[in-house]
């Protein structure tokens, strides 16, 4: 083989290996936030969970107009996304969603006596 075609092979290598790294980069920034899009719809459900507790009257087993004694139904409590806990204190109520596929990520969403959530993010991934 003469030296061009040898020069055009090698060139032809490092741009696929270019391409593969690339390939790799997009695969797992998409995959983390897929992740996050995951856990905030998962706080949504839990969020809408909770205000449906604070607006039922106490004998029909709610919170009265209060987020006090809020439990996370179990099988909202954890699923492939994350795991899930509130505290839920007079007017508001917060819920962590901590992530399993990306380490030291979380999702914390606090739910106003309206209802209104509000999202903040946790772990340099999730920002």
């Amino acid at each position: 083989m003469g030296q061009q075609q040898l020069l055009l092979i090698i060139l032809g290598v490092i741009i696929v290996g270019i391409a593969i790294a690339v390939g790799l980069s997009l695969f797992t920034a998409n995959s983390i936030q897929a992740n996050k899009d995951a856990i905030i719809n998962d706080i949504n459900n839990i969020a809408a969970n909770a205000y449906q507790y604070r607006i039922r009257t106490a004998s029909m087993g709610g919170g009265n107009n209060s987020y006090d004694g809020y439990l996370i139904p179990s099988r909202l409590q954890s699923n492939s996304n994350a795991s899930y806990t509130a505290t839920g204190a007079g007017n508001a109520c917060t819920i962590v969603g901590t992530s399993f596929s990306v380490p030291g990520c979380s999702v914390t969403g606090v739910t106003d006596q309206n209802g209104n959530l509000t999202l903040t993010f946790q772990g340099d991934d999730f920002q």
